[in-house]
């Protein structure tokens, strides 16, 4: 039996279903676990789906979580998507149903849950949710908010369908979903415009980036910088793609100093593996695109030296 047969079967089995996804979500782990509740809600009208992770940080034009007591996990059957290990689950209560299924395109380095079903190849987590009701469109229901959903993860996650993670079954089911009929274009516009404050920091990024002469790039963003302009770390995730931009750079981090004084480290790659270097600091993540954490500003010039090191070793194969 494949593994996406049996999580149907366990779905069809439990009354409850209690959905989870990653703290700080972005719109692939919203899409994925919201566009998978209301698929289910729409297939099995009797039974109880809920999803639950707090505060979705700006994004709640895509969706709200519902706050539940601990008792609905009792008999519940828990699914947490887009979340590569169980400390970065939103809501720690995911382990107190009768079961869990993890959902995730992440490669699975931190397994946990008693069903596993993990796609490295897949653009998204949301792309896996819409092959799921795929397989079985006979028995799943696809609706226009599902849809909406679940395009806004694909394309959140495949920085609209410019990564190399983008394939031609990415954008065939990209393309089915829009079918359903939402309102695609907002979608895009909501998903690419950012906040005066964001305008001013992309600013900041560009001006004053450090770029070796191999392609390395480095930002820091400090608290009081943050506070200069405005932004708090949510808000800071619009400008990791930036530096990708320029021609010359090849690999890049943005280290965004936390109230705690610890560095949350955001990497993306043109073509060196970078998500190693995030394994060997408190991390982890794709191939080309991943995130680790310094707890200083030495760590984060290690760090640094790390994605130097890569991009050569890159240039010599």
């Amino acid at each position: 039996m494949k593994v996406q047969e049996e999580i149907l079967a366990t779905i069809k089995a439990f009354d409850r279903i209690i959905i989870h996804r990653h703290q700080r979500p972005d719109p692939d782990a919203l899409g994925s676990q919201v566009g998978l509740a209301e698929i289910l809600r729409a297939s099995f009208p009797k039974k109880e789906i809920y999803q639950v992770g707090g505060p979705v940080e700006g994004l709640d034009y895509l969706a709200l979580m519902q706050t539940i007591p601990d008792d609905l996990y009792k008999g519940a059957l828990v699914i947490v998507t887009d979340t590569a290990n169980a400390p970065r689950v939103s809501d720690q209560r995911y382990d107190q149903g009768a079961k869990l299924i993890k959902i995730d395109h992440h490669p699975n380095d931190e397994p946990y849950g008693e069903l596993v079903w993990v796609n490295t190849k897949a653009s998204s987590c949301s792309e896996m949710i819409v092959s799921f009701w795929q397989m079985f469109q006979n028995e799943l229901t696809m609706t226009q908010e599902a849809a909406r959903l679940l395009y806004a993860g694909i394309v959140g996650d495949t920085g609209r369908f410019l990564y190399p993670a983008t394939t031609a079954t990415t954008l065939r089911l990209a393309a089915e979903l829009l079918d359903y009929g939402f309102d695609a274009a907002k979608i895009n516009r909501q998903l690419d415009q950012v906040s005066r404050s964001v305008a001013r920091l992309s600013g900041y990024v560009y001006e004053t980036i450090e770029i070796d002469e191999i392609g390395a790039g480095k930002v820091i963003l400090s608290q009081e910088l943050q506070q200069r302009f405005g932004v708090v770390d949510s808000e800071t995730s619009a400008v990791v793609s930036l530096p990708g931009k320029i021609d010359e750079v090849l690999a890049w981090a943005i280290f965004v100093e936390q109230p705690e004084g610890y560095y949350r480290v955001r990497m993306r790659s043109k073509g060196p593996v970078i998500n190693e270097i995030a394994k060997r600091h408190h991390g982890g993540g794709h191939p080309l695109a991943s995130g680790a954490n310094a707890k200083d500003l030495e760590e984060v010039a290690v760090i640094y030296q790390e994605i130097q090191a890569a991009i050569k070793e890159f240039q010599a194969e």
